[in-house]
């Protein structure tokens, strides 16, 4: 985690509807294409499952205000190929709240679960208006990341958790940061699993370890860090679960670092990044044929926020098949606990 400076931005609720919140349904209904389902058969059925920490989980007190993507602009409406389908600054009273950086949405929609960089899984359920558009959080609840050893990492430097992918046969893998590894949480509330990190995690800077991680749609993990340079980049790993792990270079440029990585149904994949100064963010897209062990991946940008678009310090990233065909992108930023910060959730269509 790293604190993209001043917020920048800040929105009105002109390109959001005001329509009455509506609560979406909690049934996962997979909405792909027959090519790649049985890929994502594993992934629909993890994302259909409740992380084991939510067992215990407190009811969270959460506000959420419409946001518009342009401070000034309510026309505005689309950057690059990201048409803005709704975003919301979230906020709550309670001060375990805050600090999002992984982020993991249900096939349907019907619930987003993200943790936090101080130890705290958090579960929204958000409503949509009648036209699809992200407008609301119909509830929300809050748990402790659970330790093998000790029953809660909440608040400890073991908790800083940073990036969330789908596990094999259910359950959620995190990356831990200020002390680099990889956990399976098992979906059935069991005791985290250790997976085998990937040779040379332990030399990236502190704090500018695994940022992105993802489960791609042949099964295998993509995971980049923030701040390992190499040469043309920073280090990325392609691996499993049960190790196995070659190295991949993530091109960076213009400042730019990846913070979070979503695949795509079609089995492309965006990579989030952000820049610290000036502040902003991008989604580049990388074409899944051109992931193999020891390449260096570069993807096309495909939508930028900065100046007067609203954004934050975006940390995550997940993406999700519409009932009627259409890729939407949601975002999330990490508000670093900080007062000038917020936690904003946008939601993208992603255009042709």
């Amino acid at each position: 985690m790293r604190t993209a400076g001043r917020e920048a931005g800040a929105g009105s609720s002109g390109g959001v509807r005001a329509s009455p919140p509506q609560r979406s349904t909690r049934v996962c209904v997979p909405m792909f294409s027959l090519r790649v389902a049985g890929l994502w058969a594993a992934a629909i059925v993890a994302l259909c499952m409740r992380p084991a920490a939510f067992a215990a989980g407190e009811p969270l007190a959460l506000q959420a205000k419409p946001v518009a993507l342009h401070a000034y602009d309510p026309e505005v409406t689309r950057t690059g190929r990201l048409e803005f389908r709704g975003g919301l600054a979230l906020r709550s009273p309670d001060g375990r709240f805050g600090g999002l950086s992984g982020l993991l949405v249900a096939p349907d929609g019907s619930r987003i679960v993200a943790v936090s960089d101080r130890g705290w899984w958090v579960e929204m359920r958000p409503t949509y208006d009648g036209d699809g558009r992200l407008d609301g959080i119909a509830g929300a609840s809050i748990a402790p990341v659970r330790g093998i050893k000790a029953r809660s990492l909440a608040n400890l430097p073991a908790g800083d958790a940073e990036s969330l992918a789908v596990g094999a046969g259910g359950g959620t893998i995190v990356a831990f940061e200020s002390r680099p590894k990889l956990w399976r949480f098992p979906a059935d509330d069991g005791t985290p699993v250790p997976l085998s990190p990937p040779p040379g995690l332990k030399e990236a800077p502190g704090n500018e370890g695994i940022e992105a991680l993802t489960r791609l749609a042949d099964g295998r993990l993509l995971a980049l860090s923030e701040g390992l340079a190499v040469a043309d980049g920073v280090a990325g790993w392609l691996g499993s679960e049960r190790g196995g792990w070659s190295r991949v270079v993530w091109r960076t440029g213009r400042g730019f670092q990846p913070t979070g990585a979503a695949t795509l149904p079609d089995g492309d994949v965006l990579v989030l990044e952000r820049r610290i100064l000036p502040p902003g963010a991008r989604v580049r897209l990388l074409k899944a044929g051109r992931i193999a062990p020891g390449a260096t991946l570069a993807g096309e940008e495909i939508g930028r926020l900065e100046g007067a678009l609203t954004f934050d310090n975006m940390e995550g990233i997940d993406a999700r098949r519409s009932p009627g065909g259409d890729t939407l992108v949601y975002l999330l930023s990490d508000d670093n606990f900080a007062f000038f910060q917020r936690t904003l959730l946008m939601m993208f269509r992603l255009a042709d």
